[in-house]
């Protein structure tokens, strides 16, 4: 009796070898087709004997949302390749996959022919590449413009499946932040030279190593322009690579925009209060005029050689977050995004002294307070 087609063989022991040599017979069920009609051999995480799956390459790996989803892309399977610049940012990124899974390659985002050797092989790019602030070796222009415009020509050079470009929430042309109109710009240059391309905004995002939460609890948070009156809705890292794994399967997200944003909107000094509850200490913030912070924040972005703030930083203070109804959501992707007071307290603890280390989160607290109190509603 023949074995069928999607079982899986009994392993066979090799004479001198120390190991159990598998061999695997696959069904019509575990290829895919992708848009451009190659098969993709679909296989489960963990120890692989064949080189089988997606191969993605993820410009931007090493920044703060690129640890979640090469996570998510090298434990199902797939192959993931990592351009990378610096020797020691990327040494995190080594165990998210089996050996030989994960694949780093030096490149630099001024140099076509290192971006082609990226995605040459790949049938899904994702370019999380963006930067906050300007820096001595690159402007704003270089990264969120002239860098993912080489990395789509290069996408489309070889003909890639798909490629995931990740821009940022309220992305206008006519926008007074410098950022927002490159991140914009960005996204119409990428969807001219491949018009397949999935945009994804994403709002604030908060998790380990954000600029949100972490920054509110630091000591150097100090200067703001508009009493933290700017108002968003903050989503979880996770949430967004969650999102963009999903992407990867689903080939009716190609040419789509995503906004993606969490369910409650605040401003700034909400979750500020918020985070002063949570580390059990008072973070003071001095508001200065924007005539005279943005100068200064301008000068010293300049003459420090770390991250400090920035002119632009100054004036996205002033610039409420705004969702364009027309794009899709969490919701499309059937992803119920989680709320910011619900995961601080894992994110924040470390930032409470030793005397309220070991107290519970906040919003534990608060339920607690709610039963030392009976509730009586007077309606004679």
């Amino acid at each position: 009796m023949a074995t069928p087609a999607s079982r899986i063989s009994i392993p066979r022991w090799v004479p001198g070898t120390c190991h159990t040599r598998f061999s695997y017979r696959r069904g019509l069920q575990d290829v895919a087709v992708t848009r451009t009609g190659k098969p993709i051999i679909k296989v489960q995480g963990g120890r692989q004997v064949e080189n089988e799956g997606h191969t993605a390459t993820v410009f931007g790996a090493t920044g703060f949302l690129g640890r979640y989803i090469v996570n998510r892309l090298a434990r199902q399977g797939c192959t993931v390749v990592i351009p990378y610049r610096e020797e020691m940012a990327k040494r995190h990124l080594k165990v998210t996959g089996d050996l030989g899974r994960v694949v780093f390659m030096e490149f630099d985002l001024r140099n076509t022919e290192s971006i082609e050797q990226s995605v040459r092989h790949s049938d899904i790019v994702y370019n999380l590449i963006g930067r906050m602030y300007p820096t001595k070796n690159f402007t704003l222009q270089d990264v969120h413009v002239d860098g993912p415009e080489r990395i789509a020509e290069a996408v489309a050079k070889y003909d890639v499946d798909r490629f995931i470009h990740v821009s940022s929430y309220n992305a206008d042309l006519g926008s007074s932040s410098e950022f927002f109109r490159t991140k914009a710009l960005g996204e119409e240059v990428v969807r001219n030279i491949f018009p397949e391309t999935t945009i994804v905004r994403p709002a604030p995002l908060f998790g380990f190593e954000d600029r949100l939460l972490h920054r509110l609890a630091g000591i150097t948070n100090l200067f703001t322009a508009n009493h933290m009156q700017e108002r968003f809705w903050p989503v979880h890292a996770n949430d967004v690579g969650h999102a963009l794994e999903l992407m990867m399967h689903d080939d009716n997200t190609a040419s789509q925009t995503y906004e993606l944003y969490g369910p409650q909107n605040y401003s700034m000094a909400d979750i500020a209060e918020m985070v002063d509850k949570e580390i059990i200490k008072h973070r003071r913030h001095i508001n200065l005029p924007k005539a005279v912070l943005k100068p200064a924040a301008n000068l010293l972005n300049k003459i420090l050689w770390w991250s400090t703030l920035s002119a632009d930083e100054v004036e996205r203070e002033f610039i409420d977050q705004s969702i364009d109804r027309k794009a899709k959501t969490f919701e499309d992707l059937g992803i119920d995004p989680a709320e910011i007071k619900d995961l601080m307290f894992q994110y924040l603890q470390g930032y409470r002294s030793s005397a309220f280390y070991d107290l519970p989160p906040q919003t534990e607290r608060e339920r607690r307070e709610e039963k030392k109190f009976l509730h009586v509603i007077d309606d004679q």
